[in-house]
């Protein structure tokens, strides 16, 4: 079952840091880009270099598929939704 909930971006990345594992599958929508892949890292924030929490992914796609590392800070203005898939669950944040 698809559970829909609502976060602002703060919300949201705090549930990405909490919540998505290696393996799990994410689709992150932001600006007109869809980016859906498995989850191979998560980063945290590093205060030198000013990045945000960044999530290695492997895009699953019938052109592109290769992986990209997304940083949230930089696309923190344009955050539409994001897709949570794993063994037990379906979530998708709409991003307030």
């Amino acid at each position: 079952m698809v559970e829909e909930i609502e976060m602002t971006f703060d919300e949201a990345v705090e549930y990405v840091r909490n919540n998505v594992h290696v393996r799990d599958i994410l689709e992150v929508s932001y600006n007109r880009i869809f980016a859906p892949g498995e989850v191979l890292g998560i980063t945290e924030e590093d205060e030198e270099t000013g990045e945000g929490l960044r999530v290695s992914m492997q895009l699953t796609g019938e052109i592109l598929n290769q992986s990209v590392e997304i940083d949230f800070k930089r696309i923190e203005d344009d955050l539409i939704e994001m897709r949570h898939i794993s063994d037990d669950k379906d979530i998708i944040i709409e991003i307030l």
